[in-house]
Order: C-alpha cells, then structure tokens, then sequence
C-alpha cells in the first residue's frame, strides 16, 4: 500500500501516521511516512475511532477524504469493510458540499 515514489506529507500528517503506525505493521517503520494517501484514509476509517477519524478529516479536509473513499470504493474489489463501505456512503453523501456521488436507486 505505500506508494513506490517518495510521498510528502505535512508535517502534522506525518505525525498522525506515526502516532497510528500500528495500522501499518507490515511496512517498516522508515517507509510509513511515504504511505499513500490512500492508505492512510482506508485504515483510519476502516480501523479509527471517532476522535481518530475527525483528526484525518481536520487534517486533509473532508472533501479529500470523500474523494479517495468514492475513487477506492467505485471497483468491484474493496478493501474496506461492508459496514464502514455503507456508513461512510451515507455519512459522505449527505456532508459532503458538491457531492456528485449521491445514492441513486
């Protein structure tokens, strides 16, 4: 999940995956700062608590955070689980200002 070119994130971002580099087991520790973006909001929304999936929101903005979950959920494969997949479609589309990926029935 970490991206192969050199990722740069802020030094507040850097921060919140170092203080949560537990999510991220597998990478060595000298590679999370580099993870994805999309790395990052897959494993606080999938694994977060509230107070954890507020810090990512102040820290990138919601919007991104939408952004990255429609673009990662809109495939067949999914790495988030169903619950969380369902609740933040719900939660997005209806807090997310321009949201063009509204519930269609």
């Amino acid at each position: 999940m970490a991206d192969k070119k050199e990722t740069k994130h802020s030094p507040e971002l850097r921060a919140f995956i170092k203080g949560h580099s537990y999510l991220w087991w597998w990478v060595p520790e000298e590679k999370k700062e580099n993870l994805s973006l999309d790395s990052v909001v897959e494993a606080i929304l999938n694994y977060g608590n509230l107070d954890e999936i507020k810090q990512l929101f102040n820290l990138i903005g919601i919007a991104k955070a939408a952004e990255i979950f429609y673009r990662k959920t809109s495939g067949f494969r999914t790495n988030y689980f169903p619950l969380v997949k369902h609740f933040f479609k719900l939660y997005f589309d209806r807090h997310v200002q321009g949201n063009t990926h509204q519930r269609t029935n």
